[in-house]
C-alpha cells in the first residue's frame, strides 16, 4: 500500500508540471477500493533531508485518494512557509505520506500529568487554545525529542506563547502509519 501511496503523491505533483497525466482517481478506486475510504493524510516533502513542504488533514473528510492528491499538491505549491516547488527541485524531492488515526481527546490534570501520558515518538499532538490550533506529527519528535521543547515549539506554531501549557490547552493525540521514499546515498542498496 505504501508504495502505491507514494507513487500517487509523486504523480499528483508531476502532473502539475505537465510531467505526468492527472491521477485517474476513478480507475484507482476501482482497482484499490481501500482508496475510497475516508482517511486523513499528511504529505511531507524534503530536499537533502530538510523540510520543503508539509500539508495535511487532521480529520477524515474525503476519500484517502482525494485527500492524498490534494495534500501532495498543496505541500508542493501551497505551504505558506515555502515558495512553490520548482520543476528543477522536483527530481530531488523526497516524499513521505502519513495516514492518521482519528484524533482522540487527552484528559490531563496538569503539565506533569500530560508529560506522563504523552508517548514521544508515537503520539501526534493537536493543541487548541483560545481559538488557535496547531499540530505536530509524531515524526517531529525526531527533531524535538524533549517534551518541553516539543510543546514550546507547538505553542509557538499555534501563535501562542511558548509556555501555553500553563493555560491548560485542549490536547488531542493521534498515531500515524508513515511511508517514505528512499532519499539520498545508499538508496536501493
Amino acid at each position: 500500500m505504501g508504495e502505491l501511496l507514494l507513487k500517487i503523491a509523486r504523480q499528483a505533483i508531476a502532473s502539475a508540471f505537465g510531467l505526468a497525466p492527472e491521477v485517474d482517481k476513478e480507475a484507482l478506486k476501482r482497482e484499490h477500493p481501500e482508496l475510497a475510504k475516508e482517511q486523513a493524510t499528511f504529505v511531507t516533502l524534503t530536499i537533502d533531508g530538510k523540510l520543503r513542504g508539509c500539508i495535511g488533514s487532521i480529520i477524515p473528510h474525503r476519500s484517502l485518494l482525494d485527500d492524498l492528491v490534494a495534500n501532495a499538491k498543496a505541500a508542493a505549491f501551497d505551504d505558506p512557509r515555502f515558495a512553490p516547488l520548482a520543476q528543477e527541485e522536483f527530481e530531488r524531492v523526497g516524499i513521505e505520506v502519513s495516514l492518521l488515526t482519528v484524533p482522540q481527546p487527552l484528559e490531563y490534570k496538569d503539565i506533569e500529568d500530560l508529560r506522563g501520558k504523552i508517548e514521544p515518538g508515537k503520539d501526534g499532538v493537536i493543541l487548541q487554545l483560545n481559538g488557535r490550533q496547531a499540530t505536530f506529527l509524531p515524526q517531529v519528535w525526531e527533531d524535538l525529542n524533549d517534551f518541553d521543547l516539543f510543546f514550546a515549539h507547538l505553542c509557538v506554531k499555534a501563535g501562542l506563547l511558548q509556555n501555553c501549557l500553563q493555560y491548560h490547552p485542549q490536547i488531542y493525540i493521534y498515531r500515524v502509519e508513515k511511508f517514505k521514499e528512499c532519499e539520498g546515498a545508499g538508496c536501493g542498496s
